[in-house]
C-alpha cells in the first residue's frame, strides 16, 4: 500500500530558478494530502502528473507567503476545472477571517464548498482521522503561529496465508473472521490458531512535516520513531546567529532533532538561496545524522 511524499517545493522565502517555495503531496493509500501551498504549486502538480481532483484536504502550516500564497490559485483552478466535491482546508485559526474574505471575493460562484478548519498551533490537535490515517498538529517555534503535521498510518488486519488455509480446508467465508484475530476449529475439535493461518501485516508508517521552526526539542517526544521527517534546514551551521534571529533551524540542529527522536530518515528542506552548493548543507547534517537527504523538486520518497 502506498505511503509516499512528493516534494513540490523546498526553497525558502521567495521562488528562485533553483527552487519553488514550500509545498508537497503526502499520499497515504492513494489519498492525496497537499501540505503547504507556496507560489507555483499548481505548476508543480502538473509537472509531477498529480491529479488536481485527487486532492481533498490541504494543510497550511503558517501564514507566511512562501507557504500559502499559492492557495487561492489552487482553489480557483479547482473551480475552473469543474470540481463539485467539498475541499477541506486546515490552517492556524488566525487565517480564518482573511481566508473567508478572499473566498467571498474570488470564489463565491464556485460549485463546491470550501470547509475551513482552524487549529490552535500551540497545541497537539487531531485535525484529520479516517480508516487509514490520522493527522495531528505539531507545535513549532516560529515568528508567527506555526504547526507541523504528523501523519500516522492505521494498522491493517493480518494477511491470510492461502497455503495454510488450503491445507486445513478453511472455507473462504471464514477469512474475514480469521484476519480479524479469530482461530479456526477443525471437525475433530483441533484449534488452528490465527497466527498459523495468517502472515503479520506490515508495520504502520509515519511521517512528520516540520517546517518552519527554530530548534525545538519540545517536539521530540511527539515524533519519536517516525519513518521520515521533513525539517527546516534554512541555514548552514555557521549561520546559526541568523537562524536564531529568524526562528529557523540550521542543518546540524535539524539533524540533532532527527537523532534524538530516532527517526528513520531526515529529509532536509526550506533552503536559503544564499547557498549555491547545498551539498555542503548535507555534509553538515550527515556528521550528526547519517541518514539525511536533500529535498529537491519532484523527488518522491516512499516510506
Amino acid at each position: 500500500m502506498t505511503f509516499s511524499v512528493t516534494i513540490l517545493g523546498c526553497g525558502s522565502a521567495t521562488p528562485s530558478l533553483k527552487h519553488f517555495t514550500s509545498a508537497q503531496i503526502v499520499n497515504v493509500r492513494e489519498k492525496l494530502f497537499l501540505v503547504d501551498c507556496g507560489d507555483g504549486t499548481q505548476i508543480q502538480l502538473r509537472g509531477c502528473r498529480l491529479p488536481f481532483g485527487g486532492i481533498n484536504h490541504i494543510f497550511i502550516s503558517h501564514l507566511h507567503g512562501d507557504h500559502c500564497f499559492g492557495l487561492m490559485g489552487v482553489i480557483s483552478s479547482f473551480g475552473l476545472l469543474g470540481r463539485t466535491a467539498p475541499l477541506f482546508v486546515y490552517a492556524p485559526k488566525e487565517f480564518e477571517q482573511i481566508f473567508k474574505a478572499m473566498l467571498d471575493f474570488f470564489c463565491s460562484d464556485f460549485p463546491f464548498e470550501v470547509v475551513f478548519h482552524g487549529f490552535d498551533s500551540t497545541k497537539q490537535e487531531l485535525i484529520y482521522d479516517d480508516r487509514s490515517v490520522s493527522v495531528t498538529t505539531i507545535p513549532l517555534k516560529h515568528r508567527v503561529p506555526c504547526a507541523g503535521f504528523l501523519f500516522r498510518e492505521k494498522s491493517v488486519e493480518d494477511h491470510i496465508d492461502r497455503k495454510m488455509c488450503d491445507y486445513y480446508h478453511v472455507p473462504q467465508w471464514e477469512y474475514s473472521r480469521i484476519k480479524a484475530g479469530g482461530d479456526f476449529i477443525l471437525e475433530d475439535g483441533t484449534v488452528i490458531s490465527h497466527e498459523r493461518l495468517t502472515k503479520p501485516a506490515d508495520k504502520p508508517r509515519s511521517y512528520a512535516y516540520c517546517c518552519d521552526t527554530a530548534y525545538n526539542p519540545q517536539m521530540i517526544e511527539q515524533i519519536k520513531g517516525v519513518d521520515a521527517m521533513y525539517h527546516d534546514c534554512t541555514y548552514s551551521a555557521q549561520d546559526e546567529s541568523k537562524a536564531n534571529v529568524y526562528y529557523h533551524s540550521t542543518t546540524r540542529q535539524a539533524a540533532l532533532i532527527a537523532a534524538q527522536a530516532g527517526v528513520g530518515q531526515l529529509i532536509m528542506g526550506h533552503f536559503s538561496a544564499r547557498y549555491p552548493d547545498e551539498s555542503l548543507l548535507l555534509e553538515e547534517a550527515k556528521q550528526v545524522f547519517a541518514n539525511s537527504v536533500l529535498a529537491k523538486e519532484k523527488m518522491a520518497v516512499n516510506l
